[in-house]
């Protein structure tokens, strides 16, 4: 080795690693900005759909790898509990919920990956974890929660149940570690996802409508970087760093969101939404310490 090459820390390799999968999270949340401007009228499960599916078979022509044995279960199992069961789950819960309370009930999704890595990988309990994960919750409210806001009990439940899913491929992906590169995995992951939710697609209609050059732009974004790439940044996060590390770089989804429609909406930016980027930011870090101790 070249005494010029720059050999990095152990500290240096984590920073670097959750640098990547941060990207992740923070690139999922342009979606919002990017479906209302350039996807207006574009049915939201069809969206799902085609986030999902073209982009696991590109994926999947590089790889030319399919699974074999136990794994074809798997994966299926994996592709519905992080793209089509939870986005199916998650637009119901937006389509009957204002996005500020469909945001916050989907913000307990690290909170439940902190018990299920307990319970499933017998991970610690860490007291530093759950704290994190209920700062970060708490600072997406004051993000995104306004005064008078309406509950639906069904949105409730809904936006619930796609966090359980979300949490549950999560800790999932971490157990099965898989016996192909991470382009493969992620491959078939989306291509299997993609694929459950076509027929839920097709049922829910309308149809597509007269494509635009805003609608391939938006399409494109959000199934070659919002997906293509970004799931391959999150499952390789997943696979290097601790569940409890990766959950809470979630939030910073809804932080992109907001700071996004801030910076290109000419949204207001409140004080308490500014308390709420620093809780967001606080229980970020509070999570890497509390699992790097």
């Amino acid at each position: 080795m070249s005494s010029r090459q720059a050999v990095r820390t152990p500290g240096q390799t984590r920073a670097w690693d959750l640098l990547l999968t941060g990207l992740a999270p923070a690139i999922w949340g342009s979606s919002y900005i990017v479906t209302t401007q350039l996807l207006p009228q574009v049915p939201a499960m069809t969206v799902a759909l085609l986030r999902a599916l073209p982009a696991g078979l590109l994926l999947l022509a590089f790889a030319r790898r399919l699974p074999q044995g136990v794994w074809w279960l798997r994966v299926f199992i994996l592709g519905a509990l992080n793209f089509s069961v939870f986005w199916s789950l998650l637009f119901i819960s937006a389509y009957r919920l204002p996005g500020g309370a469909a945001a916050t009930v989907g913000a307990v999704q690290p909170l439940v990956v902190v018990f299920l890595a307990a319970w499933v990988l017998g991970s610690a309990l860490r007291p530093a974890s759950v704290l994190a994960a209920l700062a970060g919750l708490a600072g997406v409210a004051l993000l995104v929660l306004t005064p008078g806001v309406a509950l639906d009990a069904t949105g409730i439940a809904a936006g619930l149940a796609a966090a359980l899913s979300m949490a549950c491929g999560t800790v999932l992906t971490r157990k099965w570690r898989p016996p192909v590169p991470l382009l493969t995995f992620t491959a078939w992951q989306l291509t299997a996802g993609g694929l459950l939710l076509l027929p839920v697609a097709l049922w829910a209609g309308p149809a597509f409508p007269a494509p635009t050059p805003g609608h391939l732009i938006g399409l494109a974004w959000l199934g070659l970087v919002g997906a293509a790439l970004t799931y391959v940044l999150w499952f390789r996060g997943i696979a290097r760093l601790e569940p409890e590390m990766v959950a809470p770089l979630g939030f910073l989804s809804p932080l992109t969101a907001i700071l996004l429609g801030w910076a290109v909406l000419g949204q207001t930016l409140t004080a308490v939404q500014m308390a709420g980027v620093s809780l967001v930011l606080g229980g970020i870090w509070l999570g890497q310490k509390g699992v790097a101790r």
